[in-house]
């Protein structure tokens, strides 16, 4: 891809990599909120389901922006095999791998979510909890590699997503003592 020195392309990086991760976000709690089976009366489970997918298709379209632009942009100067391949880089430390490394766990979730029905519920399974590695991942390589990491819009949006996060892993974690929820409005 041929590298461009547009100011566009640099705000059009920045800005997909943030949208990407708070997407990424919404991702991780409607997960986890559709392994809770997380319904009620006027939400049902099958609508956390198909939003958790839509906003994954819409995150892995943002997450193409802020690759390519990477990739065009002759500020950044990232190389394909810095993209797609965890190691350090001399410019960016380890920050560019933690991001590589994020979207090599997301694309094997990606491509066995796609080839789904052609494997075994536990190994589709198995391969899905790569997102909850590839989560803290991405925040890292945001964090530190973002132009934007000592802005403090920037940190505030970082610490509302682990805050999050972090909720919601409580929340699951704390409804693992009843395995069935009780919807509103059901009979005890």
């Amino acid at each position: 891809m041929r590298s461009l020195n547009n100011p566009i392309i640099w705000y059009l990086m920045r800005g997909s990599g943030v949208v990407t991760l708070i997407l990424f976000t919404i991702v991780v709690v409607l997960g986890i909120a559709t392994t809770r089976r997380f319904g009620t009366a006027r939400l049902p489970r099958f609508v956390t389901l198909g939003v958790h997918r839509s906003v994954s298709l819409l995150a892995v379209v943002f997450l193409g922006i802020h690759i390519a632009t990477a990739l065009a942009d002759s500020y950044a100067k990232v190389s394909l095999a810095q993209a797609l391949l965890p190691l350090p880089s001399a410019k960016y430390g380890l920050w560019l791998g933690m991001g590589a490394l994020s979207f090599d766990l997301l694309a094997a979730v990606i491509v066995t979510s796609l080839l789904r029905h052609r494997m075994s519920q536990r190994v589709w399974k198995g391969v899905h909890w790569l997102a909850y590695a590839s989560w803290p991942l991405a925040l890292a390589h945001s964090v530190g590699i973002g132009t934007d990491k000592a802005a403090g819009w920037f940190l505030d949006t970082g610490v509302a997503c682990a805050g999050l996060i972090a909720a919601t892993l409580a929340w699951r974690l704390l409804a693992l003592r009843n395995p069935y929820p009780k919807y509103l409005g059901a009979a005890s």
